[in-house]
């Protein structure tokens, strides 16, 4: 009897022990994978649950969408230039079960398939279309990586091109033909005001002449200048009058 006593109490404690060590808690942002003696059981959703200790063992499921780095490297492009790119991927897994059972680690898996789908897309698009296209290429990759992970329980959301990192050699001649293009631009904006603004001269002088304002203009002039006895005044005869002075002399 006294040997019993203390007894009892152990195997009572190991028995509390073993049933609080099956008590297990599943978040929202979870799902639980339960093996029994290694054989898939059931996925248990949120909550508080019994998980029988030895017999069974439960692994939990992260079911909110993750961020994977695709670590840049060196591509070619259709055009031969080579472009160092990296991107982000984007994932949900929407079935538990499968990315258990059938991936061994299916965050490792979508990334390196994604790496491999991102050097297919852009090995087939030149520089240009890269540059400009980078939301629809990103889409195109998205694709193409969505259709391998569904199988694997797995939902590509989004998969993002971050940074394109060229050549110097190439940097520096997108940069001089960027300069050139600005100074184009800048020579038609300056043409087409010089344009504006002879146009608007001659109207000014077609104005004047009609008007008689163009005497009033000289006559203007003309007392400015003589302010000052040391200046010299030139007049200069519009052409029409000489022409006319060379018909009457010719008579």
């Amino acid at each position: 009897m006294i040997i019993a006593g203390p007894l009892l109490f152990i195997l009572l404690f190991a028995g509390i022990i073993l049933v609080l060590s099956g008590l297990k808690v599943i978040d929202q942002y979870e799902r639980g994978i339960v093996l029994t003696l290694g054989s898939y059981s059931y996925t248990l959703p949120p909550g508080l649950h019994v998980v029988v200790p030895v017999f069974q063992r439960l692994i939990k499921v992260d079911i909110r969408i993750t961020t994977s780095d695709i670590p840049q490297q060196e591509v070619i492009t259709k055009d031969n230039v080579p472009v160092g790119i990296n991107a982000v991927v984007y994932f949900q897994v929407v079935k538990p079960e499968v990315a258990v059972l059938q991936i061994q680690d299916f965050t490792y898996a979508v990334t390196q398939y994604a790496q491999t789908a991102l050097r297919d897309v852009i090995g087939g698009v030149e520089l240009d279309s890269l540059l400009i296209e980078r939301q629809t290429i990103a889409e195109e990759i998205k694709k193409i990586v969505d259709s391998e992970t569904t199988s694997w329980g797995v939902d590509v959301t989004a998969i993002k091109i971050q940074d394109i990192e060229l050549p110097a050699d190439m940097k520096r001649a997108m940069a001089k033909q960027a300069e050139a293009e600005r100074e184009r631009r800048a020579t038609i904006i300056r043409s087409q005001g010089e344009l504006a603004a002879s146009e608007n001269l001659q109207k000014a002088m077609a104005f004047m002449s009609t008007s008689g304002a163009i005497s009033l203009r000289t006559l203007q002039t003309i007392e400015a200048t003589t302010a000052n006895p040391a200046n010299t005044v030139v007049f200069a005869l519009p052409i029409e009058i000489i022409e006319g002075l060379k018909k009457l002399g010719g008579k």
